[in-house]
């Protein structure tokens, strides 16, 4: 990493994270590697999916531990030093189409060995075999579920649609709470516009070795079936955003999804929500995935990190 840029603007802190010559290097073999990845993957799109979300590395300091009841499905990961009370709801990603819990807790585990929180990443139904509202309803059984688990410090964190459905989430327990109120949300590159509103959806210009505006559109419509593209539990960008927890976003400047994270750290600061942007340089999709080759991903991690540390301890 080389330097930042700080913004603050009322409750909005916007910081401009730029990399270094040889972040730029390492980002361009990364990216030949996706190529590579998707040019030889066989199988179904979701396994092939899961295998790309699974080379995010398990890390030695956690356990794990299937959860399988009626409304809740995932799994438990764990870190060797967690103090009790505090955990984590994170909701995965795949554009509602494909991720599973299995498949991410490589992923989490990077996030809750360096917050010391425990977090249970759960499964919830995916399109077009169900359609919105299907999935916030499985995320709001899973918040009942931990808080009756007994914690009552509770942060969601979610990457792509997750983060879009971390987003509904947080707003439905405001308007509807169960238990005691989230401390945070964190969420990358997500997902909050499914009526594709924001201008780098489809600008030329826009570099995303991920996802395109053709897939997205796809995955649009199958998860809303009959629903509206505006509806708040599909786009949490269209909804109250009045009274929630502190926010973390983290987007690339280079994907699809710029405008979303954007457009929504707008829409909470006019509803006085304490929001935190960051916006990495020439960073793709969700590329805190990519701890292993890059160092804004692990940047990007300890940061999210912190930010969850500070909400449980009450900073």
């Amino acid at each position: 990493m080389s330097d930042t840029e700080v913004r603050d603007y009322q409750r909005i802190r916007m910081e401009f994270i730029k990399i270094s010559v040889d972040e730029r290097k390492r980002e361009r073999v990364l990216r030949q590697r996706f190529a590579d990845f998707w040019a030889t993957a066989s199988g179904t799109p979701r396994a092939i999916y899961d295998a790309f979300i699974s080379a995010s590395p398990l890390t030695r300091d956690v356990t794990l531990g299937a959860v399988y009841e009626s409304n809740v499905r995932g799994w438990w990961v764990r870190p060797q030093q967690a103090e009790p009370g505090g955990a984590i709801l994170f909701l995965h990603g795949g554009g509602y189409v494909q991720g599973s819990a299995k498949a991410y807790r490589g992923f989490v585990s990077q996030i809750v060995s360096r917050a010391r929180i425990p977090a249970l990443v759960i499964d919830y139904p995916l399109a077009p075999e169900a359609t919105v509202p299907a999935a916030p309803e499985r995320a709001m059984a899973a918040w009942r579920w931990l808080v009756a688990q007994g914690f009552d410090q509770i942060a969601i964190v979610g990457d792509s649609a997750g983060g879009g459905l971390t987003l509904v989430t947080l707003a439905e327990l405001i308007k509807k709470p169960h238990g005691p109120a989230p401390i945070a949300g964190v969420v990358f590159s997500p997902w909050v516009d499914l009526a594709f509103t924001g201008a780098s959806m489809k600008d030329p210009a826009v570099a995303d070795p991920l996802i395109s505006y053709d897939y997205l559109q796809d995955c649009a419509r199958k998860y809303l079936g009959a629903a509206d593209s505006y509806y708040a539990l599909a786009s949490p960008l269209f909804g109250d955003l009045r009274g929630l927890p502190p926010l973390l976003i983290q987007v690339g400047t280079d994907e699809r999804l710029l405008d979303d994270a954007k457009q929504y750290a707008d829409r909470a600061r006019q509803a006085g929500v304490s929001i935190d942007l960051e916006i990495f340089e020439g960073m793709h999709h969700v590329f805190q995935l990519d701890v292993v080759h890059l160092e804004s991903s692990r940047v990007a991690l300890d940061r999210a990190a912190r930010f969850l540390r500070n909400a449980l301890d009450g900073r």
